[in-house]
C-alpha cells in the first residue's frame, strides 16, 4: 500500500445484504477514507459467533457483505478487504493480550452489561472477551486510527489501556496505541420512524433491493404522526422521510418539500414517491456494479483471499515482535 496519512482499521459483523443504516453509518465513510488513508477493512466473522445461535447463513452473509462493500466503492487494489477468521494470528494475539487483561475490566464495560441483558441465556466466554479480540484486530495491523462513533469510545480506550499494559509488562513498544477517529454516525431510523434501522426489526431498506421493492418499503414509511389528513400542515423536522430526503434528494427539492409540507401544499404520499424515485436513482450505479460482481462469486472470494494473504503478512510481522517481547520460543519455519 502507498503511504498516506496513516493506517485505518475497521471491522463489521457479517450481517448479509446491507441496508441504508449500514451505508450511512459506515460504508459511505469507508469509501471516503480511502482517499487519505491506508485502509484495512475486515468482516469479523469470529465476533459474530458471540451472539449467533446458528451459523447456517454465516458464509453466505459474509459473501453478501463483501459484495456490497465492493459495489459501494471499496477498492481492493489499494485497500485490504478480508475475513477475520482467515488470519489466525488474530486469535493468537487475542490469547496473549488476555493475559494482561483483568476480568473486572471486561465485565464492567457497558456493552457487556447490555449484551447480558439482551441475551441472558448466552453469556459465553467469547462474549466476555469480545473487547480483547477487538483490540487484537486493531493492533495486529498496527492501525493508528479506528473510525468509530462516540458510543464506541469505551472500547477504543480499553484497547489503548490493553496496549499500555502489554508494553509495560514486557518492556516493549511492539504494539501501538490506536487513536479514535470520531465519525459522524447518524442514527438512521427504520421505516417505523421510531427504532434504529435493523434487520431484526424488519424495518430496513436493503441497498440491493429492486426498485419496486424499495418503493414499496418507502411507501410504508411512517411520516409525521400528527398529520392525519392531506390538508393538515406537516412538520418536516420530525418526519423520517424528510430526514432521508436531505441525504438523497437535490437541495432545491429538499427546500421545496420543506416549505410545501408546512403549508400542506404537498402530501405524505407524494413526498414518499419523490424520495423513492431519488433513492432508486442514487442506488442504480451501486446495484449495477453489484449485479456484475455477483456474476462471478469466485472472483469475490479471490478478493477476500488475497486480502487475507496481505493481512497475514502484516500480522505475522507483528506477532514476531510480540513473541520476542514475551520471550516465547521462536517458531521454526
Amino acid at each position: 500500500m502507498t503511504h498516506k496519512k496513516g493506517r485505518v482499521f475497521s471491522g463489521a459483523r457479517p450481517t448479509g445484504r446491507q441496508h441504508l443504516g449500514n451505508y450511512l453509518g459506515a460504508m459511505k465513510n469507508y469509501v471516503a477514507l480511502q482517499e487519505d488513508y491506508e485502509c484495512i477493512y475486515c468482516i469479523v466473522d469470529l465476533h459474530a459467533l458471540t451472539t449467533l445461535e446458528t451459523t447456517f447463513e454465516l458464509r453466505q452473509n459474509t459473501y453478501e457483505m463483501a459484495l456490497d462493500w465492493l459495489a459501494v466503492g471499496i477498492r481492493p487494489e489499494e485497500s485490504i478487504v478480508f475475513v477475520q477468521s482467515h488470519v489466525p494470528q488474530v486469535t493468537e494475539l487475542h490469547t496473549l493480550l488476555s493475559m494482561v487483561t483483568p476480568l473486572g475490566k471486561l465485565t464492567d464495560l457497558p456493552t457487556f452489561k447490555e449484551k447480558v441483558r439482551s441475551q441472558p441465556n448466552n453469556v459465553n466466554y467469547g462474549l466476555v472477551g469480545y473487547p480483547v479480540l477487538m483490540t487484537a484486530d486493531i493492533v495486529l495491523y498496527k492501525a493508528g486510527l479506528v473510525p468509530v462513533g462516540v458510543d464506541q469510545a469505551p472500547h477504543i480506550e480499553f484497547a489503548r489501556e490493553t496496549v499500555r499494559s502489554f508494553n509495560y509488562r514486557y518492556q516493549t513498544n511492539a504494539l501501538i496505541e490506536p487513536e479514535m477517529k470520531v465519525t459522524e454516525v447518524p442514527k438512521v431510523l427504520g421505516i417505523d420512524g421510531q427504532q434504529k434501522m435493523g434487520k431484526s426489526l424488519n424495518n430496513h431498506i436493503e441497498l440491493a433491493a429492486t426498485p419496486q421493492e424499495t418503493t414499496q418499503r418507502v411507501m410504508s414509511m411512517v411520516t409525521d404522526p400528527q398529520r392525519m389528513r392531506r390538508t393538515d400542515p406537516g412538520r418536516p423536522e420530525v418526519c423520517n422521510v424528510f430526514t432521508m430526503h436531505k441525504v438523497f434528494s437535490p437541495a432545491e427539492e429538499v427546500s421545496m418539500i420543506d416549505s410545501e409540507c408546512r403549508r400542506a401544499g404537498i402530501g405524505c404520499v407524494d413526498c414518499k414517491k419523490r424520495f423513492a424515485a431519488n433513492l432508486n436513482a442514487h442506488l442504480e450505479p451501486f446495484r449495477t456494479r453489484r449485479a456484475a460482481l455477483d456474476q462471478n462469486p469466485d472472483a469475490v472470494w479471490d478478493v477476500l483471499h488475497d486480502g487475507a494473504r496481505r493481512a497475514r503478512q502484516i500480522a505475522e510481522a507483528t506477532m514476531e515482535e510480540v513473541r520476542a517481547a514475551i520471550g516465547l520460543a521462536p517458531i521454526q519455519r
